[in-house]
């Protein structure tokens, strides 16, 4: 057993790791690294340096498919379903469908990952969503499409999507080196927040140009294509079956992962500080509509500034993150991210304002991204090996509590009305934060 890099004695212990001690390891990512062409030219710059190695390199491009993808099957998903049906409860209960199976398969989906490799994990998910794209995109094509093949595609590509994000997040530590995995997630956020403006546009525009079904087989491409770059990682092979997992049920995994994220102090704090914003602080922006009608009266265009402008943030979150370097303290930034995160959401829910208010949602974007950021990597390097696929797995639960977040913002704004519902919420994800911050030494330490 070793402390972990910054703890304290008496802080809580891990295992030390092979990936951070394995001197192989490294070679065997040096000899794969990029040293010549453009892509060696742009990792000169800080903000790019990890794309400088291979396996990551062909991860990050496929990371740019599989998110763009999602963000344009999440839009036309939405409008073939109002074709059909005329429904906007409809449209609450695709979305739901999707975002199900993560809340429900995230965990199992670690687990899985950690017995028999992230690799092949991830290439069968991608495959498997290029097959669902190509048949729905051929059902409606074809006139055969029915809301029942739009609810059973969602719900399967949320399960799919559950075995992909812990596979493809727990990889990152394994083709960068640890000094790198900062970086390295950065990057990948960044991938999400710009697909978050691309891809609706993007699928506006097929669906303009070669109508729905057109979409969905461009989709699907965007998946072979993310597939065929993933074949070509080199997992290391001292990774697999690293303590034996693969003689393990799924279910004692699973338990085994549960026990090791309760039991470690930092890990567990680090966990709550993603997870509880995730339920109360984040679906704030389902209450959008109600701020930019009825508080700010700027209607749907202000409310589209407002969602521009927590989206900017975000992305200037991932690329000040990105750009940091090995500079240290992570714990530390992590954890005033999050406080500011809470505090920034308070005064949105009192500002009346708009311009105040467009600047406090960029404040919310970039601090929501960051400390989540830095969430992710300080996981990633603090994590033992055999247990980072269901880390990731449990982290990556955030994206199916979100809706059920909503379900309690909205029930609370019911009851007392929007502004009073978020500075409620705002006001506990700060005071989670500032607990974390004075009470959790060795998680400011970390670095």
């Amino acid at each position: 057993m070793r402390n972990r890099p910054g703890v304290s004695p008496g802080a809580s212990e891990l295992p030390a790791d092979p990936l951070v001690n394995d001197p192989s390891h490294e070679r065997a990512l040096e000899s794969r690294r990029i040293t010549s062409g453009p892509i060696a030219a742009l990792a000169h710059i800080r903000t790019f340096e990890s794309l400088q190695y291979r396996d990551f390199l062909l991860i990050w491009l496929g990371q740019v498919c599989n998110a763009h993808g999602g963000w344009m099957d999440q839009i036309t998903r939405g409008y073939i379903m109002y074709e059909l049906t005329g429904s906007p409860l409809q449209l609450g209960g695709v979305s739901a469908a999707r975002a199900g199976p993560l809340l429900l398969f995230s965990v199992i989906a670690g687990a899985v990952a950690d017995r028999r490799g992230r690799k092949n994990q991830l290439v069968i998910a991608q495959i498997t969503n290029m097959a669902l794209n190509w048949i729905l995109g051929i059902l409606w094509i074809t006139h055969l499409a029915q809301p029942w093949h739009i609810y059973a595609t969602a719900v399967l590509a949320g399960l799919v999507q559950a075995f992909q994000q812990p596979a493809r997040q727990s990889m990152i530590s394994d083709i960068v080196p640890v000094s790198r995995i900062r970086n390295a997630v950065a990057l990948n956020s960044m991938v999400i927040n710009v697909s978050r403006g691309v891809g609706p546009a993007l699928a506006g525009v097929l669906i303009t140009a070669v109508g729905p079904g057109g979409s969905y087989l461009v989709q699907g491409g965007m998946y072979a294509v993310a597939s065929i770059w993933t074949i070509q990682v080199k997992e290391p092979a001292h990774r697999l079956l690293a303590s034996g997992a693969a003689e393990e049920s799924i279910l004692r995994s699973t338990l085994a992962g549960a026990k090791y994220m309760w039991t470690d102090q930092t890990v567990r704090a680090i966990m709550l500080v993603v997870l509880v914003p995730s339920v109360l602080g984040q679906p704030y922006t389902s209450l959008m509509p109600v701020f930019a009608l009825d508080v700010l009266h700027v209607g749907p265009s202000g409310q589209g500034l407002l969602l521009t402008a927590a989206g900017v943030g975000a992305l200037l979150g991932a690329v000040t993150v990105a750009s940091l370097g090995n500079a240290g303290r992570q714990g530390l930034l992590m954890l005033i991210g999050a406080t500011v995160f809470g505090v920034s959401t308070f005064w949105f829910a009192v500002s009346a304002w708009f311009p105040l208010s467009l600047f406090l949602m960029g404040i919310n974007g970039l601090s929501a991204d960051s400390y989540a950021t830095q969430a992710q990597s300080l996981l990633q390097t603090y994590t033992p090996p055999e247990f980072r696929g269901r880390v990731m797995g449990v982290y990556l639960m955030n994206r199916g509590l979100v809706p059920m977040g909503s379900l309690l913002i909205g029930s609370l704004a019911e009851a007392f009305g929007a502004p009073r519902a978020v500075e409620l919420m705002g006001s506990l994800c700060a005071l989670l934060a500032l607990w974390a911050l004075i009470s959790r030494p060795q998680v400011r330490a970390l670095g």
